[in-house]
């Protein structure tokens, strides 16, 4: 979204691109999950009338157009990229497929991964775990637009202290609302690290992979 109240904002867009370029110049492999709140929010859709189904397969669409703008910034500075869509879709992007994916980030290819799980009551933190466990990640990065995960609300409480390191269990039992409890729970099962930082601080992503700067970690 950046400073737009609604829709896409190319310029936050090839923002985020160039902090991916850097990671992806280190050699890194990189899959991408997308979000759709920008354009749309299933559960809001939900609270307003909308069947919850219909409103989570609306916000999936929402993540398509989201995944092809970042496609189309990321390959405008020479980033090769695949959209892989949970949902078939064969004129704009890949169908899922986990070997085929697998067989991208070999030939150093990012991809982005769209559209969720494919299905309703599922959220883009639970998407991201699942895709992770299955392609055997190392980390994941939730890129955001706070430092991490702190002791109080940072924008209401100007003593609001950083949370470096936290357990899965303390999020689970805390009910923390930094990522989906879903999502939570799988990682702690694969035993995934979750770091969360500020994708709008320049060099956010290296950072965090060089363990610098402002990150809480989950593990």
């Amino acid at each position: 979204m950046g400073s737009s109240n609604y829709g896409i904002d190319v310029s936050t867009i090839n923002k985020i691109s160039n902090e991916i370029k850097n990671v992806y110049k280190k050699k890194y492999q990189i899959c991408l999950i997308i979000g759709g709140g920008n354009i749309f929010r299933g559960i809001k859709g939900a609270s307003e009338g909308i069947d919850r189904s219909t409103s989570d397969y609306m916000g999936m669409l929402a993540t398509v157009m989201n995944a092809l703008s970042l496609q189309s910034s990321l390959e405008k500075i020479n980033v090769p990229t695949r959209v892989q869509s949970a949902i078939t879709m064969s004129q704009i992007a890949e169908p899922y497929i986990r070997r085929r994916a697998i067989r991208h980030l070999e030939r150093n290819r990012i991809v982005i991964f769209a559209a969720g799980t494919g299905n309703p009551f599922f959220s883009t933190d639970t998407a991201a775990t699942l895709r992770a466990s299955e392609l055997d990640c190392k980390l994941i990065i939730k890129a955001t637009k706070v430092n991490g995960i702190y002791n109080k609300d940072p924008i209401k409480y100007k003593n609001a202290k950083l949370i470096k390191n936290i357990s899965y269990n303390d999020v689970i039992n805390k009910n923390l609302q930094v990522m989906d409890l879903t999502a939570i729970s799988l990682a702690k099962d694969t035993k995934i690290p979750i770091f969360i930082t500020n994708i709008f601080k320049k060099n956010s992503l290296i950072n965090v992979l060089n363990r610098k700067g402002s990150y809480s970690k989950i593990s």
